[in-house]
């Protein structure tokens, strides 16, 4: 009896440790359908759970500027099973911002950058604001006449359009600013004449631009973006300080992730770089293919959280 225990003992050791991922893998988008990172990471999942051989089961998590999304994943167990969509403004700006955040920038595993999003200011197709000077006038002339979409407080829209004020001389209560759950909505807002212009990622208001429902006034990339070459840089139009916007999407885990979870989407990551579907989905929505390791993330986000500090301590925001 002894020797048969040991026997099936013996067996039971020799089994091997089952390889990750074994069973589906839930993605957390901290904004609602439609936006910017609900876009960047159903993309990624489409990619992923091919090469990753299991189902990525995408769930938009939104509310409070992303930090529920964020919170939810800070907090879950570090397996690899519950993953972020992380995002500038929820991961960024909000933790430099806001002294009372229950997460702080770095309370994560950071498995790799995913894309760059470039930054546009845009009206509805029929607006008479055909350039940011316009924008300008009619912002001076009519102060806290005229209103903004961001996809929450703290978010880069938020950031976006504070700092456009603050390039034009304005100050901060020169438009109204309205927050709404995610870039998708904060677009639309403007197609309905909810609000009188927005500024946000290109990858929210790419199709409404290409289908004539927007008009974008600048981008905050240094160069112009090929899928609108019409539309001018913030530096051409005589506005550079924009250029510190920028919107990003990357993959997080919860902190101290299982070093093997860690390795396999390392791994899983460095092959979608080169999947031509994954490419042709970032050239789609507006973005641009980005993908870094984890050191290389780790200290992009770093500097990240840098710049949004100082562009709060520039503009005197702090959330509360």
């Amino acid at each position: 009896m002894r020797k048969h225990l040991l026997a099936v003992l013996g067996i039971f050791v020799a089994l091997p440790a089952l390889a990750y991922p074994e069973r589906p893998i839930t993605l957390i988008i901290p904004f609602s359908a439609g936006g910017d990172a609900d876009l960047a990471g159903r993309n990624l999942a489409a990619s992923a759970q091919t090469v990753l051989k299991q189902p990525v089961v995408v769930i938009d998590k939104a509310g409070a500027s992303g930090s529920l999304g964020s919170q939810l994943v800070r907090d879950a167990a570090p397996d690899g099973y519950t993953l972020l969509v992380a995002r500038v403004g929820s991961n960024a700006a909000l933790p430099a911002l806001k002294k009372d955040l229950p997460y702080k920038w770095d309370d994560f595993t950071f498995i790799g950058l995913l894309e760059l999003n470039p930054v546009v200011c845009v009206v509805r197709a029929d607006s008479p604001y055909r350039t940011l000077d316009d924008l300008k006038r009619a912002l001076a002339a009519t102060p806290g006449k005229l209103n903004y979409s961001s996809a929450g407080v703290g978010t880069i829209h938020h950031l976006g359009a504070q700092l456009l004020l603050q390039a034009f001389g304005l100050p901060a209560n020169a438009a109204t600013h309205v927050p709404y759950k995610g870039g998708g909505e904060a677009a639309l807002a403007v197609i309905s004449k909810d609000v009188d212009f927005s500024c946000g990622n290109l990858t929210s208001a790419i199709g409404l631009l290409q289908g004539k429902r927007l008009r974008a006034l600048a981008v905050t990339t240094p160069e112009r973006v090929k899928e609108i070459p019409d539309v001018p840089t913030a530096r051409e139009a005589g506005y550079p300080q924009l250029e510190a916007i920028v919107g990003w999407s990357a993959l997080y885990g919860p902190p101290k992730m299982d070093k093997a979870a860690l390795a396999a989407w390392t791994a899983a990551l460095a092959k979608i770089a080169k999947d031509p579907a994954w490419l042709a989905g970032e050239q789609k929505i507006g973005s641009i293919p980005r993908i870094l390791p984890p050191p290389a993330t780790a200290a992009f986000v770093a500097e990240q959280f840098k710049t949004y500090a100082q562009l709060g301590a520039q503009l005197h925001l702090e959330l509360k």
